[in-house]
């Protein structure tokens, strides 16, 4: 719902800068909790993170503690939000496969947690009859997850503003930037405008009106790669992939114990893979296409040149997973998110009436939704 001419001047109950997954969890959070809400963002639509990522809500292996409660809390928002904004669910579930013993140690040790409820460990053979795509020729065991849901990211959050506009009459100024935050006024480049309650979800523009609250943490930015891959004709994907590398990234897996013998053997089998921050991850589109990734490299200012090496390693983990026959790349891109934090969530209050709140950690998509619950509980 643009924002009215005669309106341009009026007070709202909230104002969410960044149209991103982060801001509009907080849109939708504010009208729950009755307000009036308009959200602010300089682009004319949404292209950050939000949009080059997997569209994964993953819960398995998000680190134990705040991350993990987050993710359960947005998973099940984004399973009722989708239904009701007619955001396809294009698949359901993990897999994630140990090619290696020391990492099915890892993953044995990880089902003994309670952050393992509702999974199961398979063997090779068990895991061929429920999923004959993956390549199990080198597996130790598989473990299943239910708990992930996949949207495609690129349409889901379009979808999810124009709803938050059409059924909750949330306000959107497009391409306008903010120049300045003066609680309770906010001055964009056109107009002032007043809210009781604003909330900065600067995502990477880590420069802009938040700067303050957010400099204390040294944040950098850290580039991804992805592809999208075009199988061969009739290759189905019943759940997300991931494999060893997942296990030393993931903080619900990295942090037992277990998974350092893991890491001491992927430092000498994998050193180009671990040096360009690699983990595998393939998720499938409603038009059979395969989106694989990812890299990760920190910088102050990204470069914005990928590399064909990476994107190749890249590959190569996923042929070693699944059993493509075909795989043409169709699309190349980066993404960028803001890391550095102790935390893999920066929520700062710089007065009563604002709140900055910056995923540092590359789980947007799957924590956003009750991040916001959690900054709306505690205002």
């Amino acid at each position: 719902m643009p924002l009215p001419e005669s309106q341009a001047r009026m007070s709202y109950d909230l104002i969410v800068l960044g149209a991103g997954i982060v801001g509009l969890a907080h849109a939708l959070e504010g009208t729950r909790r009755g307000l009036k809400v308009l959200v602010i963002d300089r682009d004319h639509r949404c292209v950050g993170a939000s949009i080059r990522n997997f569209g994964f809500i993953t819960v398995t292996g998000q680190p134990a503690g705040d991350t993990w409660r987050r993710a359960r809390v947005s998973r099940d928002i984004w399973v009722d939000v989708a239904a009701k904004a007619g955001i396809p669910i294009e698949h359901r579930g993990l897999w994630m496969l140990a090619h290696r013993p020391r990492a099915a140690t890892v993953l044995e040790a990880f089902m003994k947690t309670p952050m393992a409820h509702g999974n199961r460990l398979l063997d090779a053979d068990q895991a061929a009859r429920e999923a004959p795509e993956l390549r199990l020729d080198e597996a130790q065991v598989v473990m299943h997850s239910p708990h992930e849901v996949r949207v495609e990211s690129r349409s889901a959050i379009p979808r999810l503003a124009a709803w938050l506009a059409e059924h909750h009459g949330v306000h959107f100024l497009w391409g306008e930037a903010v120049l300045e935050v003066d609680a309770p006024q906010v001055r964009t480049a056109e107009r002032v405008l007043r809210a009781d309650r604003i909330v900065i979800c600067p995502g990477t523009e880590l420069n802009g009106v938040g700067r303050e609250s957010l400099a204390p943490m040294n944040l950098k930015l850290t580039r991804l790669q992805m592809l999208r891959v075009r199988p061969q004709p009739g290759f189905r994907l019943s759940a997300a992939v991931m494999s060893d590398l997942s296990l030393v990234r993931y903080g619900g897996y990295a942090a037992l114990p277990e998974a350092q013998a893991l890491r001491a053997q992927l430092d000498q089998e994998e050193a180009p893979s671990l040096e360009a921050g690699i983990h595998l991850i393939v998720v499938q589109s409603a038009d059979g296409s395969l989106v694989i990734g990812d890299s990760h490299h920190t910088f102050e200012t990204p470069d914005p040149f990928a590399s064909e090496a990476v994107d190749a390693l890249i590959l190569a983990h996923a042929h070693k997973a699944l059993r493509l026959t075909q795989a043409t790349v169709v699309e190349r891109w980066t993404g960028i998110y803001p890391t550095g934090a102790a935390t893999d969530c920066v929520i700062a209050a710089p007065n009563q009436q604002t709140r900055v709140v910056v995923v540092t950690s590359g789980t947007g998509a799957s924590t956003g939704f009750g991040i916001a619950k959690e900054v709306f509980h505690a205002w």
